[in-house]
């Protein structure tokens, strides 16, 4: 006998790739439904309410909204596309009965579709594919559907889950058909919401058994405190009941149902009661961790934890100890930086935040650059001020033997860049497994270790001119594959406190690319930009003209200054060197020395060659 099901109710997760147009396809959901009125910036990308969100043009955090149709609650829950960001996407399934999977018209299946398409397979959901953006002019929506069914077979989709309905939108003008050739005439998105409720089961009724509650997210109100957001997974809580946090390690903690929300549209709306299906966020209990368990039993079993893959990529972060330090920022100190990176920890399953030895800072393991670099800008954002060391990967040991994380590269550029990107990729350990070719334009696929990503996207946009798109997606663990050996210019280096002057810079332009103009504050040891030779250089750039009593004509030299090299905490990011850190403040992104005497460098660089050798030594060994 089938159980019963709770058919007033439905939870739905919207997945793909980066910019395939996921959140676009929400707006006009809420729209549609009537929760949305008028048009502009005010009622676009609603669900990007995270100010970096809204500056980048890319959902950073996951996030739910509801809507109704035909008198049944439609949970949606809107998930990032970047790869760095899968730990969102992971932990916001466990809310999902069914996925709605958007794959771009034009561009087809890539690596973060087929990340999120495992993810669902895995816990066995539901799929209503949607081929979006068919009204670009390179849509090839026939060929993307192909892909798709290729997509399912290569990740040994059963039966049932290859037999997926299909749908064609132009999310930004909201409308859809079940046919390729019935969209010209399409109006709305109800054939979505029609699959939506067709496709997608309702939760079963479990209402008469005991409260059960996985913690998929966490959040924080002022008035309120800690909030936990989760669906019900069966039983039925209300406001002042007694409640059991179940944490790893056997751990129970009881606390106090103080606050219940459930959501409708935008809104977060008060509730004195929720039951099976909902998903609802919880107030009460401040010690809590995602993956956690709530229950009104504690014998009760606890749910599986949330579980995402391993992050790859690590970060130091320290406290700023420049000589410009405390000017711009609120938050300077050691106790500052701890308490913000282990909140940050607490919110965000796929990082890791782990004291350095000694206590010089905090390793901050996260899935990419992005990620990283995501939380930095928030945390300057906030006020605080920090330094940053070169990204490097995490490895582990399988077998007695040192493994590193692989990627698998998408590109799509030129067909006239094929040749260097492919050289450039070869010097990075990247290994060329897919290649086509369509309209003067390439789509390659390389097979590339994670650190032979470490400060590829600026070489990338360099040598497609701004044309080219790569995005990446994590392809398991292989062993390690040796040095990877990369040319890098060294750094110009300030070697004197001031304030830099236009006379001085004019005279070190032909040195190399300044990272700053006339009348910027430095101190010795802050990189000011970057040199034309492999070596560092020492320079004055508060050097100002001498002043005489005596004019002679033909004297006077007409200062003229190439515009400086604006760093942007990413580019930052991939320019810094193994003995350089990345000072951020509220105000400003600077490069500066580990060492910052002249002197101090010049050992630590003979220390570090004595290093190489040792562990050149080793490897050989």
């Amino acid at each position: 006998m089938a159980p019963e099901r709770l058919t007033h109710l439905r939870n739905v997760a919207i997945v793909a790739h980066v910019d395939h147009g996921k959140t676009t396809l929400v707006d006009a959901l809420l729209r549609q439904s009537g929760l949305l009125k008028g048009s502009g910036e005010a009622t676009e990308r609603v669900m990007d309410s995270f100010f970096l969100e809204r500056e980048r043009g890319i959902t950073i955090l996951a996030k739910n909204t509801a809507v109704t149709y035909r008198g049944v609650k439609i949970n949606i829950l809107d998930t990032p596309g970047h790869h760095d960001f899968g730990g969102e996407v992971e932990r916001t399934l466990t809310m999902a009965q069914g996925i709605v999977l958007l794959v771009d018209a034009a561009e087809g299946c890539l690596p973060q579709t087929r990340f999120v398409l495992e993810k669902g397979l895995a816990r066995h959901l539901p799929v209503i594919v949607v081929i979006n953006k068919i009204d670009r002019k390179d849509a090839r929506a026939a060929e993307v559907l192909d892909e798709a069914y290729d997509l399912f077979i290569d990740l040994g989709a059963d039966d049932s889950q290859i037999d997926f309905p299909v749908l064609y939108a132009n999310g930004r003008a909201g409308l859809c058909a079940r046919r390729l050739e019935d969209a010209a005439g399409a109006t709305d998105l109800k054939p979505l919401f029609e699959a939506i409720l067709e496709h997608i089961p309702p939760p079963i009724d479990r209402r008469e058994e005991p409260f059960r509650l996985l913690v998929s997210n966490l959040g924080w109100d002022d008035y309120v405190g800690r909030l936990m957001l989760g669906r019900i997974e069966s039983g039925s809580v209300r406001t002042g009941q007694v409640v059991y946090v179940l944490g790893d390690a056997g751990r129970v903690q009881p606390g106090k149902v103080m606050r219940l929300y459930t959501y409708n549209g935008l809104t977060r709306t008060e509730t004195e009661s929720a039951s099976c299906g909902d998903i609802v966020s919880v107030a009460g209990i401040q010690e809590v961790t995602i993956g956690d368990t709530l229950v009104t039993d504690a014998q009760v079993p606890a749910l599986p934890r949330v579980r995402v893959d391993e992050p790859t990529l690590a970060m130091n972060f320290y406290v700023n100890t420049s000589p410009f330090a405390g000017r711009d920022g609120t938050f300077v100190t050691s106790r500052n930086l701890r308490t913000r990176l282990e909140r940050e920890a607490l919110a965000n399953v796929a990082l890791h935040v782990s004291p350095i030895e000694g206590g010089e800072g905090y390793r901050v393991v996260g899935r990419g650059e992005l990620q990283l670099a995501i939380l930095a800008e928030t945390m300057i954002r906030e006020g605080y001020e920090l330094m940053l060391s070169r990204p490097e990967v995490v490895t582990r040991e399988i077998d007695g033997k040192l493994h590193e994380p692989v990627e698998l590269l998408t590109i799509d550029c030129p067909d006239t860049v094929l040749g260097t990107l492919t050289e450039v990729l070869g010097r990075r350990k990247g290994r060329l497994i897919d290649m086509s070719r369509t309209r003067g334009r390439a789509r390659l696929t390389f097979r590339i270790p994670t650190r032979g990503l470490i400060g590829f996207h600026s070489d990338f946009l360099t040598e497609t001119r701004g044309e080219g798109l790569m995005s990446t997606a994590f392809d398991g663990w292989i062993p390690w594959l040796g040095p990877i050996v990369l040319s890098r210019n060294g750094s110009l280096v300030a070697d004197r406190e001031g304030e830099t002057v236009a006379y001085g810079l004019f005279h070190l332009q032909a040195r190399g690319t300044l990272f700053v103009g006339p009348g910027v504050p430095v101190y010795e040891g802050m990189v000011v930009g970057e040199h034309t030779r492999k070596n560092d250089l020492n320079i004055n750039c508060t050097r100002g003209r001498k002043l005489t009593n005596l004019r002679a004509a033909g004297k006077d030299e007409n200062i003229i200054l190439t515009p400086a090299r604006e760093l942007s905490i990413e580019s930052a990011i991939e320019f810094v060197g193994e003995n350089e850190f990345v000072e951020l403040t509220p105000k400003a992104i600077r490069v500066r020395k580990k060492f910052l005497p002249a002197n101090m460098r010049s050992k630590d660089i003979r220390r570090g060659r004595k290093d190489d050798k040792d562990r050149d030594d080793d490897e050989t060994d």
